[in-house]
């Protein structure tokens, strides 16, 4: 069970957006940059993420997605179920149509346990933890530290950038001074 690029980045975004303050929009662009992830496919596994009700978007000039209320419970099972399919579980880790314990693939007897201990975690781990983890400042959602960002103007380009520090949550206005 890997997992494709699309749901990396749809548990990754989820994530980011649990991160910010409940009921504070954050612009797609603004994850897409903080992310590095390419807006266009992240604005289409947003519209996903929105027709299944995890999170609301909000038009104009203040406006941005939020996590719905309760998201912070979603675990990334549901999340996993929701872009790969409710066969993301069922499906033989050697691609085999048919793979049961009557029909079994060479690797059906090693990789049965160990799928099962992969959902059960999946099940555990839900974005208000995986958010606490990360505003924890023991844990990252990118591949560059914040200062590489901030060098390269993603951290304070055009409107608000959105900063996970150690000390938890803090917005920042391009220009604003320093804390």
């Amino acid at each position: 069970m890997i997992l494709s690029r699309t749901s990396q980045y749809a548990i990754q975004s989820l994530i980011f957006v649990a991160t910010q303050p409940r009921g504070v929009p954050v612009l797609i662009r603004t994850v897409a940059e903080r992310l590095g992830v390419p807006p266009p496919y992240l604005a289409k596994i947003m519209q996903s993420l929105g027709r299944a009700k995890l999170i609301y978007s909000l038009r104009g000039r203040q406006g941005g997605v939020c996590l719905r209320e309760g998201g912070e419970k979603t675990d990334l099972m549901q999340i996993l179920t929701l872009i790969e399919g409710p066969g993301l579980t069922e499906n033989c880790v050697l691609g085999l149509k048919i793979c049961g314990d009557e029909t079994a693939c060479p690797m059906h007897a090693q990789w049965k346990p160990i799928k099962t201990r992969i959902v059960k975690l999946l099940n555990q781990q839900t974005l208000g933890k995986l958010a606490a983890a990360v505003q924890s400042g023991k844990y990252r959602l990118t591949e560059l530290p914040f200062a590489a960002l901030e060098a390269k103007g993603v951290a304070q380009g055009k409107g608000p950038a959105i900063l996970v520090q150690a000390q938890g949550i803090r917005a920042r206005r391009a220009g604003s001074a320093r804390n």
